[in-house]
């Protein structure tokens, strides 16, 4: 029998499998076991990952019916928001038709739409080649209607519990992509730059303070300095202001444990709109946070922070690494450079994007992870769910016990598109329907309003974090919730153990007051020559 014909053979039987609903729950009437599947993202295709992944659940779950049980394999896809959007962009401009801003939010979603039902299901098809035996009659997708009114249930539920709100914090801004990108879609690459040590001049006259940075560009918005409050050398200076090079703002002189004596000379400059630790640190002690660039990280200095600045409007719209030339060479220039050294050290950059991320402050939504995190932590500590290995567990427990707010806006189009409407005034309405907000904003101003919607869509990790309950049809009391639920394996790498694992077993917890899988089986990567 030829390759082909063989090929050709498994295409027909699976197909004949499938037809038949060999692979539908509820077949028999034995005890349920239930995994869903990992989600892959819409526009994706096979790799060697995948299979591994998926031959262990169809090991798991061809066993389970062997043995008698109504086995649901949950399959289904996820909108991928960034990773869609990108591919259908660059559809765009590779046709010569006008871009996502050109043709209008409305129309840009249409043509996404359109690319997801021609060609969003090749990685489904190539499952199917696998042998996957998956429950294809149940398949869902991220952004399909029920699972979107789970999302809805989910945010609105949270914001009126005070577990989702709006902060200026800050994030991972990629200044190509313009929008917030989560930790996972940021690459450290090493690079081979400098330290550069600047003198800060002390307020009185008396001498100054030796600061280093890999950013010279980011003193431009530093609002202090911090030293050890154990180094003797700064004792006497705390509490003093320097004068910011350049800027000509006085800044103070901080105690912080974040300072480390050991380190060039005892004294960083405190960043805090755009360095996470100097975030920290400013929040610490009182620091302001002072943004110095736009969204495409060129440079842009209010009036208010720096009216001390002479030649301020000469540096507006420079980019960020043109701003880096010209701090060194005005530095150079007053005499307040100290030295320079060779310094090789990791940078972030977008995985998507090649460029450097920014740690930009800017207003993002986010969800109160530390409070949901707890049960959480409770549930796997009684054995309520169990890694496999069992080593995996440490790395669950670190992440979630030191857990920071999760920010879950995008500055997207594809995806959930963030249900809070905004009066002339500002005031955020958050209701699962646009009616819902008009009636809630009369009742606010007393009449009918204009409101104005929130642009940003919801971290893709958002729905996902819904999928062992959303893909059973809550926010509805369905009889596949009740007899599925908590499901049984969740099989996975350890890659997205925080990203996803950790997010499941917090809204399970949070909404169905149950953990979502009694078991996490952790499996290694598939890797290339280059690790």
């Amino acid at each position: 029998m030829s390759d082909t014909s063989s090929a050709d053979m498994e295409k027909r039987l699976y197909a004949e499998w499938e037809e038949q609903g060999c692979f539908e729950a509820g077949r028999v009437d034995g005890d349920s076991y239930t995994i869903v599947i990992p989600p892959p993202n819409v526009t994706g295709n096979l790799h060697m990952g995948h299979a591994l992944n998926n031959t262990l659940q169809d090991i798991l779950c061809r066993f389970e019916r062997m043995r008698g049980r109504n086995v649901l394999w949950q399959p289904g896809t996820d909108h991928a928001g960034i990773a869609t959007q990108m591919v259908v962009e660059r559809q765009l401009a590779e046709a010569g038709e006008p871009s996502r801003r050109d043709m209008g939010r409305d129309a840009f979603l249409e043509r996404v739409w359109q690319w997801k039902e021609e060609s969003g299901s090749t990685i489904t098809q190539q499952l199917r080649r696998l042998g996957a035996s998956c429950d294809w009659s149940r398949e869902r997708f991220t952004m399909d209607e029920g699972l979107s009114k789970a999302v809805l249930k989910v945010f609105v539920t949270l914001h009126q519990q005070g577990l989702i709100y709006k902060d200026k914090r800050l994030v991972n801004w990629d200044p190509k992509l313009l929008t917030a990108i989560s930790d996972l879609e940021v690459v450290q690459k090493e690079v081979n730059s400098h330290l550069w040590h600047f003198n800060y001049p002390l307020e009185d006259g008396s001498g100054h303070i030796t600061v280093a940075t890999t950013r010279p560009e980011t003193m431009l918005g530093d609002t202090g300095v911090a030293v050890h409050p154990d180094d003797e050398r700064y004792a006497d200076l705390v509490g003093k202001n320097v004068i910011l090079p350049i800027v000509g703002r006085k800044i103070p002189i901080v105690a912080d444990n974040y300072a480390d004596p050991e380190q060039g000379s005892g004294a960083v400059k405190i960043t805090p709109a755009h360095d996470f630790n100097d975030f920290e640190v400013g929040r610490r002690c009182n620091l302001s946070s002072i943004n110095i660039l736009d969204k495409t990280a060129s440079i842009d200095l209010n009036e208010e922070n720096f009216s001390y600045m002479k030649n301020r409007h000469s540096w507006q719209g420079l980019d960020r690494f043109d701003a880096r030339k010209r701090v060194i060479d005005e530095i150079t220039t007053l005499g307040l450079l100290d030295k320079i050294e060779d310094n090789t050290h990791m940078v972030p950059f977008g995985d998507r994007s090649d460029v450097v991320i920014e740690p930009w402050l800017t207003d993002q939504w986010y969800v109160d992870a530390a409070t949901l995190a707890k049960p959480a932590i409770e549930a796997v500590q009684s054995g309520q769910t169990k890694f496999v290995p069992a080593n995996w567990e440490k790395t669950y427990f670190d992440w979630m016990e030191n857990i920071q707010p999760w920010c879950i806006s995008r500055q997207l189009w594809w995806g959930h598109q963030i249900p809070a409407w905004y009066g002339p005034d500002g005031e955020i309405f958050v209701a699962e329907s646009e009616q819902d907000a008009h009636q809630a904003a009369k009742a606010h101003y007393g009449q009918d309003t204009e409101l104005t919607r929130d642009e940003d869509v919801l971290d893709t990790w958002f729905s996902s974090a819904l999928w062992p309950f959303s893909t059973l049809g809550w926010p509805d009391e369905t009889p596949e919730l009740h007899k599925h639920y908590k499901t049984d394996v969740l099989v996975t790498g350890f890659d997205i153990i925080f990203f996803w694992v950790a997010r499941m077993m917090m809204m399970g917890l949070h909404f169905k007051q149950e953990v979502p899988f009694h078991t996490v089986y952790i499996h290694a990567l598939v890797r290339d020559e280059k690790g």
